[in-house]
């Protein structure tokens, strides 16, 4: 088995990974007096949380351990998810002259990890802003010198139980996988894989992986569970930590488009864990669809409503629904159904596109290439509108106006590029190109940078 060095450094610890709490009670057996029993110690109180879902509850069924019921707490965070957006705001972090910052994942409570155009791999402490680079995996054997500049990191995705991490190597073609919470360095896919650079992972189990890439072909990689559990012990003579080189189980390329053979590059991909599907948009405007076990199993392509710019895509579970980013609008797809009962979203932003997409239930995050977040109720097909008061209990009326979340301009290189296609000028269209929720703190990261492809710049946000 192949193996290789990586640098040595000292891997970020990541707060809040293993957190737990136990509590042991003693009891009194002294006596006052005349033998009599010292009175009960007064219970604690809970300690408080800062959540609005907790505070919720609480309100809701009383603080004092009665916990409602399963449905109940679903019903009550749906509610939440519908008044969060409208209480969030802005806290911007500074990123230095990192350029786009295309992919993101919480690790823990505090900490983020990103990937960037300019080929970035970091940890994000968002309460100090402090940043922690991560080494990127090298390739066995690389390549020549590449004629045109790699496209950076485009994909960050954690396994179901949140102990490896799937990102792109120092070649942007290669699969590169962590093990967490140490980020310590487990294989590298690298052998008689992807041909052109990977935009876009997702994984079915705790040990494999999938894989998407302009050079038009998905890839399931599938981890040594042996391999997985040792990684951590492994260390070359010289101290340093050793990681293996891996090949795909399997490669499937998509059907090529008669009206643009030559676009059939994999853009984004979905997995839903309830079907055992996995879905995938190409650039050339079809929506694709695999059954996702030991290999991958074709099942249909579609060619979506909007053909120009689809570059995110993300499932609903509750719902059983794929939703695509376009330039415009949001499509849903639900494979099920030969004729979609949802209409598609139009995003109204000027034709800047929708950029990156998440769901929670039945609301819809849409970040668009113009600096702002919308939020869609999928149910009522209506975006979540903005309220008079901001109050949680507030009974007023919508305005009517759709609630938008405008982010800060983040920064830009002011160099040749600048001036060339804003004339320099401060005004320039911030793409969200990646946002990612932490729910139990009630936080959202949002990260980006200018929308032309040859400015350089970064924008990074947390609004709780």
């Amino acid at each position: 088995m192949e193996q290789t060095g990586s640098r040595k450094r000292k891997a970020p610890a990541i707060e809040g990974a293993a957190e737990g709490a136990s509590s042991s009670r003693g009891s009194a057996a002294a006596a006052a007096g005349e033998g009599s029993p010292l009175p009960p110690k007064k219970q604690r109180l809970p300690a408080l949380r800062r959540s609005l879902v907790p505070c919720l509850l609480g309100r809701a069924v009383g603080a004092r351990g009665r916990a409602g019921s399963r449905g109940f707490e679903g019903r009550l965070r749906g509610y939440a998810v519908q008044k969060l957006p409208e209480l969030l705001q802005e806290r911007p972090l500074a990123l230095g002259t990192l350029n786009k910052v295309f992919a993101s994942q919480w690790l823990s409570t505090r900490q983020v990890v990103c990937g960037t155009k300019c080929n970035t791999l970091f940890v994000v402490d968002v309460q100090y802003g402090h940043i922690t680079r991560i080494p990127l995996l090298q390739d066995r054997f690389p390549e020549p010198a590449r004629a045109q500049p790699g496209c950076g990191i485009h994909a960050i995705e954690l396994n179901p139980s949140k102990t490896l991490l799937a990102t792109g190597g120092e070649n942007p073609n290669s699969l590169a996988v962590y093990q967490l919470p140490t980020l310590d360095p487990v294989c590298l896919g690298d052998r008689q894989g992807h041909k052109d650079w990977i935009f876009a992972i997702a994984w079915l189990t705790d040990t494999v992986a999938v894989s998407g890439s302009r050079d038009g072909t998905v890839a399931l990689w599938r981890l040594d569970p042996h391999v997985v559990r040792g990684s951590t012990a492994w260390h070359s003579d010289a101290g340093l930590p050793v990681y293996t080189h891996i090949r795909p189980r399997d490669v499937d390329p998509i059907p090529r488009s008669s009206t643009n053979p030559g676009n059939q590059k994999v853009r984004a991909l979905a997995f839903s864990g309830k079907n055992q599907e996995l879905g995938a948009v190409s650039l050339d405007g079809y929506f694709h669809l695999w059954k996702a076990c030991s290999t991958l199993s074709r099942l249909q392509s579609v060619k979506l409503p909007y053909c120009r710019e689809n570059v995110c895509l993300t499932y609903c579970d509750d719902l059983s629904l794929y939703a695509v980013g376009s330039q415009a609008h949001v499509s849903f797809l639900d494979p099920r159904q030969r004729q979609q009962n949802i209409r598609p979203m139009s995003s109204r932003e000027g034709g800047t596109g929708v950029r990156s997409l998440s769901f929670y239930q039945h609301i819809i995050t849409v970040g668009t290439g113009h600096g702002s977040l919308l939020f869609y109720d999928v149910r009522a097909q209506k975006f979540l509108e903005e309220k008079a008061s901001v109050i949680l209990d507030s009974s007023q009326e919508p305005t009517g106006r759709k609630l938008r979340l405008t982010c800060g301009r983040g920064w830009l290189n002011h160099d040749n590029q600048w001036v060339n296609y804003l004339g320099g000028m401060n005004e320039f269209p911030i793409a969200l190109y990646t946002h990612c929720y932490n729910w139990p703190e009630m936080k959202l990261f949002v990260a980006g940078g200018p929308l032309p492809a040859g400015l350089h710049g970064n924008y990074a946000g947390l609004w709780s």
